[in-house]
């Protein structure tokens, strides 16, 4: 997207002549934090080279991916640092014969961040094995996508299986054990392909946008019955609860009172933080065109439920995860609009300019402990590991930092 375009449609909330941004202050803090949090990551780094190995398995190579990430994402690191390094190199031990970065379970979620990891590793350097791992990792996430051509054969193909356009599982993918493919795993599969290098054009990219059109609540363009009358324009998580109730929908956020355009009231599916921001950020790096009526109006439902207190829709769950998708997420949009300015709308209709990255800073200052850790504020999704959160935190705020 060009600067622009961008400017041309969202102007209302986005482009004033101030473009705002990070200031010094917010910019150096955001740094001491990083500093704080890469110190007690390294405290927390194993033998193995990893994070939170488990000796007796099954072993999550995406939590090592994602502490890697956030590393590699400070300009004073490198991959010849020595615990990046092993990090890689503990990474690449989960090396699969299809291609895969996994160990037994959940071959998307931890293939797509490890991908990520390696990719970043590789943008200035050789990279030697992590750089071989790429091409094979990409393909190994096109295969399990569901599709026409998805993988039908091997240990992993029970996270998938072949849909023509018309199935609502098109376009997406999961964990397995769900029966069916969510936002979140394609969050991480469109973050890991953006970061590798592959093109918008994509097949896979294309097909993930019929995926997410569903699962975005906006009448005009999701085809499913759950969206219809709807004009929230947040996203869900998935077009369906389970495997057996294909098209039915899924909001982890519940439901929420709709009025339609004849004045009835319905209930429909919550549109909520986590998913849209990744929703959004996933158009992006689509590259929608920001006249397009599903950007704008993921666009509008940021403006409207704009806030770093929560996770908006969810409370405390998944609030760090919604701390990595909101900061990646307006990073983008500032690296393609050159404005760090958000239009928030408030309930009443009023409107005033927030500058994300400082607000960011604010809120994770609030939650770093004295060690570099951050405070886990819910056990749900795993956030009460400290490893974890800490590593989404350094990630949201080297994003907010830069």
């Amino acid at each position: 997207m060009t600067q622009r375009s961008v400017c041309v449609v969202l102007a209302a909330g986005l482009c004033a002549n101030g473009a705002m941004g990070i200031d010094e202050a917010h910019r150096d803090r955001a740094r001491e934090m990083c500093f704080r949090a890469i110190e007690f990551l390294r405290a927390q780094q194993d033998a193995s080279g990893g994070w939170a190995h488990n000796p007796q398995g099954p072993n999550l190579p995406a939590i090592s991916g994602l502490v890697v990430t956030g590393m590699l994402l400070d300009d004073s690191i490198d991959p010849s640092d020595p615990d990046v390094a092993d990090g890689l190199r503990y990474i690449l031990t989960f090396r699969q014969a299809d291609g895969g970065i996994y160990d037994t379970i959940l071959a998307s979620y931890n293939t797509s961040i490890c991908l990520s990891a390696l990719a970043i590793a590789t943008r200035e350097a050789e990279g030697g094995a992590a750089r071989v791992a790429i091409g094979p990792a990409q393909e190994f996430l096109y295969s399990l996508q569901y599709s026409e051509d998805a993988l039908v054969s091997g240990e992993a193909s029970r996270e998938t299986k072949r849909v023509d356009r018309d199935h609502p599982f098109y376009g997406g993918i999961g964990y397995g054990s769900g029966g069916r493919p969510d936002n979140s795993n394609l969050n991480f599969m469109l973050q890991a392909l953006q970061d590798s290098g592959v093109a918008s054009d994509h097949p896979s990219v294309q097909r993930a946008l019929v995926f997410l059109q569903r699962t975005q609540m906006l009448d005009e363009s999701n085809d499913l019955a759950y969206a219809d009358g709807s004009h929230q324009g947040g996203f869900i998580y998935s077009t369906s609860p389970n495997g057996e109730h294909a098209g039915e929908g899924e909001s982890k956020a519940g439901t929420i009172e709709e009025t339609l355009d004849d004045g009835t009231r319905v209930s429909r599916l919550r549109a909520y933080g986590s998913m849209t921001y990744a929703g959004f950020k996933s158009y992006l790096y689509a590259d929608l065109k920001p006249s397009d009526p599903r950007v704008s109006a993921a666009y509008d439902w940021i403006r409207r439920n704009y806030t770093l207190a929560e996770n908006p829709g969810m409370g405390s769950d998944g609030q760090y995860y919604y701390y990595v998708t909101f900061a990646r997420a307006l990073d983008a949009l500032s690296r393609a609009s050159g404005n760090d300015a958000i239009g928030v709308i408030g309930p009443d209709g009023s409107q005033a300019e927030r500058d994300w990255a400082n607000d960011l800073v604010d809120q994770l200052a609030t939650m770093q402990n004295a060690d570099g850790s951050f405070r886990s504020v819910d056990s749900r999704w795993m956030e009460d590991n400290p490893v974890l959160i800490t590593a989404y935190s350094l990630i949201a705020l080297q994003h907010a930092a830069h």
